[in-house]
Order: C-alpha cells, then sequence, then structure tokens
C-alpha cells in the first residue's frame, strides 16, 4: 500500500525534527518523517562512543524555538543531546509522523504528476516535496586498507560502536584523528593493556573549557526564560565576531595559534612526541578541536603515537605508511563520514532521469543550499555550503527552515499541482558567488586537506560568511530563480499570470512571515 503525503522529509536528525516542527508551526499536517532507524535523533543517536560529546555550547546547541533550561554542562554530552531531540519529538506532537524502519532505497521524480514516488524499507510513499535532512555525518567511511579482511579481531567505526565488546585489558588502534578520535583515546586509554593511535594529520587542540550548569543557573534560567535567550545570544554574538579571521583575514588566526602551540607544549614534555603533534598548517583549515584530556592521554605510557597513516594488516599486525608496525586485537575507525558523496544521492533520481549523484558528480552544488537544478519540488537541509568552521549547526538549519517555509507558502498560492525546479543559471551564479568568497577562507588558504573538500580540492561543504548572511539570503525564496512547472492537466487551467502569482506571494508573506 502507498502513502500519499504533502510532504516527506528524509532523517529525523536535528535537520529532519526541525523540518517536521516547522511544518506543524505552518499548519501543515500531511506529512511524514522517514527514519532508517528505529528511533530519531541521527548523529546524536548512531554517535555513542565513550567520551562523546558536542564542542559547541549547549544552549547554542538547540533551537531557538525550543530552549532548554537544564542543560547539565556548559558542552553537553551525547546522552544528554539525545535526550533534548527527545524531548523536542515529544513536545511538538512529532510522534504520529515518525515512520521508523523506512530507508529510502529510491526516490523517482514523476514529471506527469509532478510528484517524488519513494520506496523505502517499510513502504511506498507518494510526496508532493522532499525535504532531504539526512545531514553529512550519517554514513561512515571506513578506508579500504589492504589486508583487513585478515584482521582475526574486533574491527567498528566510531559511529558504529560495539558496546557489548570490552575493552579492558586489550591492544587497542584508534585510526584518525578527527573530533570523535580525541574524544575516544582519552575515555579508553586508562583501561586498554595498549593503545596506538594511527595519525595522518594532527589536528590543532585547544582546551575545552567545560563546567556543570549550577542548580542556581538552571533555576533561573527556568524562572525567567529571556536569561536563556540572552546566554544563547551572546554565544552567537562572539562567534559571528570570530567569523572575519576564518572567512577575510586568516593571518589573523596567529594568535590563536600561539595559543594553542602553548597549550600542546605545556601538556607534551617530550620532544619527540611533542613535534608529531605539532600541526604545519595554519589553525582553523581543519576544525579546531577542543578538549583538556587528549593531550595528557598520549603522553601516558600506555601509548603510541604512530605519525602515518594505516596502509596495510598482515592478521594483527598493522603496518603504517612509514613501514613502523604494531599489534592490536580491536581497531576502531575514526576515519569520518561521506560528506561530498553522500550516499543518499546515489538513491535520488531528478527530471532527466539521472541521480543526484550523476548530476553532482563535478561537485555538490544547491541553489542557497537548498534546490539542486533538475530536482523539482526537492529541497535539502544542511545541503551544499552550508556548513560551518566555528559555530553552530543549528543556526544555519533554522535559516533553512525559513527557507523551506517560504518555498511551501509559494506552492500553495501558485497552486497544488504544482512544482519548482532550480534554473541551472541560478544555481551556478549563487555557487559561482560562494566559490568566489571561498578563495581567500582558511579553508582553502591554510595549507591542509580537509574532508571540507571533495576529490578535485573545491570546497562544497563550508558557507564563507557569518549565519547573519546565510540567514538573509535564505529569508525568502525569489521565483525568478525557478522554472514554475505545472501538470499537463492543469496548464490551461492556469489563469493568472506570472506576476499576479509574485504579488500574492509578496503580499501572503509580509503578511505571515516566521523567523525562528
Amino acid at each position: 500500500m502507498t502513502e500519499q503525503v504533502r510532504v516527506a522529509v528524509i532523517g529525523s536528525g536535528f535537520g529532519g525534527l526541525g523540518a517536521a516542527v516547522r511544518l506543524r508551526r505552518e499548519g501543515i499536517t500531511d506529512f511524514v518523517v522517514l527514519e532508517r532507524a528505529d528511533s530519531v535523533g541521527g548523529t546524536w543517536r548512531d554517535n555513542s562512543y565513550p567520551g562523546c560529546a558536542c564542542d559547541v555550547p549547549s544552549h547554542l546547541y538547540s533551537f531557538s524555538f525550543a530552549p532548554n533550561p537544564d542543560w547539565p554542562r556548559t558542552f553537553s554530552g551525547q546522552e544528554h543531546i539525545r535526550a533534548y531531540l527527545e524531548h523536542v519529538t515529544d513536545t511538538f506532537g512529532l510522534r504520529p509522523h515518525l515512520r521508523f524502519g523506512s530507508e529510502v532505497r529510491r526516490m523517482t521524480w514523476d514529471a506527469q504528476e509532478l510528484r517524488w514516488d519513494i520506496e523505502t524499507s517499510g513502504g511506498r510513499y507518494v510526496a508532493d516535496v522532499v525535504v532531504s535532512a539526512t545531514g553529512p555525518l550519517s554514513d561512515p567511511k571506513v578506508p579500504d586498507v589492504p589486508g583487513l579482511d585478515t584482521f582475526p579481531g574486533k574491527v567498528f567505526h566510531s559511529a558504529r560502536w560495539d558496546h557489548d565488546h570490552d575493552l579492558t585489558g586489550k591492544r587497542v588502534a584508534v585510526v584518525g584523528t578527527g573530533a570523535s578520535a580525541i574524544q575516544i583515546v582519552p575515555a579508553v586509554q586508562p583501561v586498554v593493556s595498549r593503545l596506538t593511535l594511527f595519525q595522518r594529520t594532527p589536528p590543532w587542540v585547544m582546551p575545552r573549557v567545560d563546567r556543570a550548569v549550577s542548580g542556581a543557573e538552571r533555576a533561573l534560567h527556568r524562572a525567567v526564560p529571556v536569561t536563556t535567550r540572552m546566554r544563547r545570544g551572546l554565544l552567537w554574538g562572539i562567534r559571528e565576531l570570530q567569523v572575519q579571521a576564518f572567512t577575510k583575514h586568516p593571518n589573523e588566526l596567529g594568535f590563536v595559534e600561539r595559543l594553542a602551540a602553548l597549550n600542546l607544549a605545556r601538556a607534551i614534555k617530550d620532544p619527540v612526541l611533542r613535534a608529531k603533534l605539532t600541526p604545519d598548517y595554519r589553525i582553523g583549515c581543519k576544525r579546531i578541536l577542543l578538549s583538556s584530556t587528549y593531550y595528557p592521554a598520549l603522553a601516558q605510557p600506555n601509548v603510541d603515537v604512530v605519525a602515518s597513516g594505516l596502509s596495510e594488516i598482515r592478521g594483527s599486525t598493522l603496518v603504517a605508511a612509514d613501514g613502523s608496525e604494531a599489534e592490536a586485537d580491536v581497531i576502531v575507525f575514526g576515519t569520518g563520514f561521506h560528506v561530498t558523496d553522500m550516499p543518499i544521492a546515489e538513491r535520488v533520481v531528478g527530471a532527466d532521469g539521472r541521480t543526484l549523484a550523476e548530476s553532482w558528480k563535478d561537485g555538490m552544488a544547491a541553489l542557497r543550499g537548498a534546490s539542486a537544478a533538475g530536482f523539482p519540488n526537492w529541497l535539502s537541509i544542511i545541503g551544499p555550503n552550508t556548513g560551518l568552521g566555528n559555530s553552530s549547526m543549528i543556526l544555519m538549519i533554522e535559516s533553512q527552515l525559513n527557507y523551506m517555509a517560504d518555498y511551501l507558502r509559494q506552492l500553495h498560492v501558485l497552486g497544488r499541482r504544482v512544482a519548482l525546479d532550480a534554473r541551472p543559471g541560478a544555481v551556478d551564479a549563487w555557487n559561482a558567488r560562494v566559490q568566489d568568497r571561498m578563495k581567500r577562507t582558511v579553508w582553502n588558504t591554510g595549507g591542509c586537506t580537509s574532508w571540507y573538500l571533495d576529490a578535485s580540492g573545491r570546497n562544497t561543504t563550508i558557507w564563507p560568511g557569518t549565519t547573519s548572511e546565510f540567514r538573509r539570503a535564505t529569508r525568502r525564496v525569489e521565483l525568478a530563480e525557478y522554472e514554475v512547472l505545472r501538470a499537463p492537466a492543469d496548464q490551461r487551467a492556469a489563469v493568472r499570470t506570472e506576476d499576479d502569482q509574485r504579488a500574492a506571494v509578496r503580499t501572503k508573506d509580509d503578511k505571515s512571515e516566521v523567523t525562528a
């Protein structure tokens, strides 16, 4: 049986749940949220490794429309963030819309009916509009290491942690030095017999100034809600002021780099180990990591740092690119995710029969981070060039929810059997502006290779500006950037001119615009 809905949201992380809340606030209840797992949470459900926590302050890493006065710490752990998302789900009555065990296998655009036919592992759906909120950190990337199949021990990715496998007394190899690895290492180092860290590129690490939020603070936030908003606003403002150093004047980051170098020198006294852990690129080129326990853990006698990537596995022997060897009982891959080559793109088939992956073979590109040419009524949350290097992604998500809301208002005024398809020229012009601004950012000029860059070296991940700029850019849909499609049977019934339609949409928008 096929379920027909106005909107199908893919994923139930921050983006998907935020979209669901916004749909209800816009008066749209004819929607489903398709989730492949058996609970909400997205990356905060999947990543449950020891030490997992957020590196964005709690009061900024939450929805503006769902403030939480009871965050227990200034930087919250995975379990607290996941509990928050469950709370949002219940508070806004989203459970009737959730369809668990429904992994999208194929989404195909029907040009005759102007709708999306969606095949999932839990059934079939037909939707007028698809909002893809699968997120870039949802599909783990494990390198194809020669001999991996010969390893006799346990192997898993940080985002698929095996909690049934006890690491106590084991020889553990951690591959990678990203945000997950620097949390895993200090969490497991005290219990393992030996820990070997395979490091291709050392990260810049700053102290994580975390503390418990006092009972008095939480009581104040509950009694005087404006104080929660003020705290969030202060955290946001500080990060907005930092953006220019990342996007326009990377040399201004030199002072921060010296502070990070001092942090390293204080924690690591061994000059040989310190040399291994000293980056050779400008701070900020890769995400600045926060930890007060990573360096002390690496200095412990049961830890070895191999300043070379893992190149081969021979049974239980792991061989680095520099020829050094290490024995291991367990391998933990902290090697990131498919970000610029998201698997969902292989499953989305557009108007010309091409998949989104084929359309993006030369690099991801979407109008205002949301609409891809040739994929009508398909919107992305956390799409191309919407990532951040120094602030909270919730800010970007809420801006994209504004865009989604106006998109649906436009469709409502234009008529139900109508679709909007981003014009290729509009997508190209938007992407050209983004890439031109990207040229002088630290992410492009800092001298590193990061997961922000695609296979051709182009930065298709990060937004090269402030969150305020992005909010202004996504405040409303510009119909001139889209082609208006009508179902064949309805074409002759369209009696209103395009100018009349635009005027009607603008009038409605001016009266009913909602900002998060």
